[in-house]
């Protein structure tokens, strides 16, 4: 029988591992919880600022949205169609090769999702570092590295506990986070009220950013502000009834970011003015600190303090998934495999990305950390890397990320297209709109993303490749001979 033709027994197979746990509104609660970051708190100033109207930063802002849904459409497919633990993982294998797919997952594994815990985890630790001093604590920032790293081990202890405690976890912090962005937005209706000057007068309007405006430059903004919610793939096995809900998860969770992001946003400049808010690169801070004073500034802090969990446990979450398919397909990796079907969760999976994301966390953090990361350009007379450049733990690691999370973006896209050449047959519960529109709007994205992010900071883009680099001849070494699955047992 083609091999085409087995897809689906497959696929049915491989999720009987797994308790589907996940509900329709536990995998949106995921979505939102991953993407609303921090960026809304940060960015609207520099995109109105690039974008040079208000006008053109609502379109910006708008078709960033548009873009995420087309993403989102063509990762609907792809997760309905095959639906098991792994996302990208599992779709790169099936278009491209087992070689493709275990570099994505060796890369999530050692890379990528670490270095996204460890920037949620520097944004939790600089806004607590933040409120304490507010509280005329004695607290210095050399202990953002302690409270970054004790962040991510409380939320991995939490999800020890069991995957009905991680998606509560992340149902709780994600509620907490829509109440306080609810009250940004609130706020800033109350404040544009109170104003004897209209926020938005016609000569506000025509601001100094008008000459200088780059719109490519603000939909860089955007996209990050947006990125994320593809994490929902991970959990594909996870989910009930997959070939319905997923699809519904993202549909839903993308287009719901959008609708907050352009309420807070609009919320912004009614509240603050399109100058103030130009000028402010906190807006969220100053638009409560306006209307609220100090206790506005401390209830900010707080909002980004759980807005920051919330998006480390729900990468915790899905990304200890990836690395669980990993381990099924490779015997170097099989530890990560194992599975605790008493509590529910892969619990060597989850030690170890706490582990790397610790690590990670302590060596963009501390001086002596950068030193050893230095080390091997040192050797080679290399001088690419700029600390002073980036500013701290948060930006070292989007920029040393960012491309190499677009490249597999790239290639998952690629793979709607490719697959519905090589597998024809492959029952598909939900087919992307408007083919192959779509998936190639999806493509071109990323690919100005890759581009951009490589002009930001190709220095740091070789840091994050060398352990890339790496999987290649550990893939070669950790092949598994006999069947894919056939070793990776459970622990009871």
């Amino acid at each position: 029988m083609p091999s085409d033709q087995r897809q689906p027994a497959q696929v049915s197979e491989s999720t009987e591992r797994y308790l589907q746990k996940l509900s329709l509104w536990d995998t949106v609660n995921i979505i939102i919880g991953i993407v609303i970051g921090v960026s809304i708190f940060k960015v609207p100033s520099l995109v109105f600022n690039f974008a040079g109207s208000i006008e053109a930063g609502f379109v910006v802002w708008g078709l960033g949205g548009i873009l995420m849904l087309a993403g989102a459409l063509c990762y609907s497919e792809l997760a309905a169609a095959l639906p098991e633990t792994g996302g990208d993982y599992v779709f790169l294998s099936r278009t491209y090769g087992g070689g493709t797919g275990f570099l994505f997952g060796w890369a999530q594994f050692i890379v990528i999702n670490p270095a996204n815990i460890g920037i949620m985890s520097y944004v939790f630790a600089d806004y607590a570092v933040s409120f304490l001093h507010g509280s005329n604590t004695e607290v210095s920032n050399s202990w953002t590295v302690a409270l970054a790293s004790l962040s991510v081990c409380i939320l991995i202890c939490l999800n020890l506990l069991g995957l009905v405690v991680g998606k509560w976890a992340q149902n709780i912090l994600t509620l907490a986070k829509v109440i306080g962005l609810a009250a940004i937005a609130i706020t800033g209706i109350y404040l544009g009220m109170t104003n004897t000057t209209p926020a938005l007068a016609p000569e506000a309007i025509v601001g100094e950013s008008s000459s200088v405006a780059n719109l490519g430059l603000a939909m860089v903004f955007v996209l990050y502000a947006f990125g994320g919610w593809n994490d929902a793939a991970f959990v594909a096995a996870e989910v009930k009834e997959p070939g319905r809900n997923i699809p519904r998860a993202l549909m839903i969770g993308t287009i719901g970011i959008l609708v907050i992001y352009l309420i807070v946003n609009a919320a912004y400049l009614y509240g603050l003015g399109y100058q103030e808010l130009l000028n402010s690169p906190t807006p969220a801070a100053t638009l409560l600190g306006n209307a609220w004073g100090i206790p506005g500034q401390k209830l900010i802090s707080v909002i980004i303090m759980i807005s920051s969990l919330g998006a480390i446990n729900g990468l915790i979450l899905t990304g200890s998934r990836v690395n669980v398919r990993l381990g099924m397909d490779h015997r170097f990796f099989a530890m990560l495999a194992r599975w605790n079907h008493r509590v529910n969760a892969p619990i060597y999976s989850l030690l170890a990305q706490g582990l790397i994301s610790v690590c990670m966390i302590v060596l963009v953090g501390t001086g002596a950390g950068q030193n050893l990361l230095e080390l091997p350009f040192q050797l080679l007379n290399w001088d690419i890397i700029n600390w002073d450049q980036y500013g701290g733990g948060f930006e070292t690691l989007l920029a040393a990320t960012a491309p190499l999370f677009w490249i597999f973006f790239l290639l998952t896209g690629l793979s709607l297209i490719l697959l519905r050449f090589k597998l024809p047959d492959l029952e598909r519960p939900f087919r992307v709109p408007l083919y192959p529109a779509t998936p190639l709007l999806f493509c071109g994205t990323s690919i100005y993303m890759l581009y951009s992010s490589l002009m930001y900071a190709w220095g740091l883009t070789l840091l994050g490749l060398i352990p890339i680099l790496i999987g290649v001849p550990l893939y070669w070494l950790s092949r598994r001979k006999d069947q894919p699955h056939s070793d990776s047992k459970s622990t009871p």
